[in-house]
C-alpha cells in the first residue's frame, strides 16, 4: 500500500463552504489540504465532504489520521 506524503504535521484549520469539499489524503497539492488533481498519478483518491451550511474544521496534514479528513492527532505517533 502506497504512503501518503506528509504535508504538514498539524492540522489545518479550514473554513469549508457550503456544498461539496474535496479534501486529498495523498499529500501532494500544492494547495493543501484541497484536491487540486495532483491524486492521479499516485493510488490515492480525494474524499468529499458535503456540508449544508459553512463549517471550520481542523483537517488532517499529515494524511494519517484515522478520522479522514479530520484531524485525530495521530501525528504524535510520526514523531517517534
Amino acid at each position: 500500500m502506497a504512503c501518503p506524503v506528509i504535508a504538514h504535521k498539524n492540522p489545518y484549520p479550514s473554513t469549508l463552504e457550503p456544498g461539496t469539499n474535496w479534501w486529498w489524503q495523498c499529500g501532494q497539492p500544492n494547495q493543501q489540504p484541497f484536491c487540486d488533481g495532483s491524486h492521479k498519478v499516485t493510488d490515492f483518491t480525494p474524499i468529499s465532504l458535503e456540508l449544508s451550511e459553512p463549517a471550520t474544521h481542523a483537517l488532517c496534514g499529515c494524511k494519517h489520521s484515522a478520522s479522514k479528513p479530520y484531524c485525530d492527532r495521530n501525528r504524535k505517533a510520526l514523531d517517534t
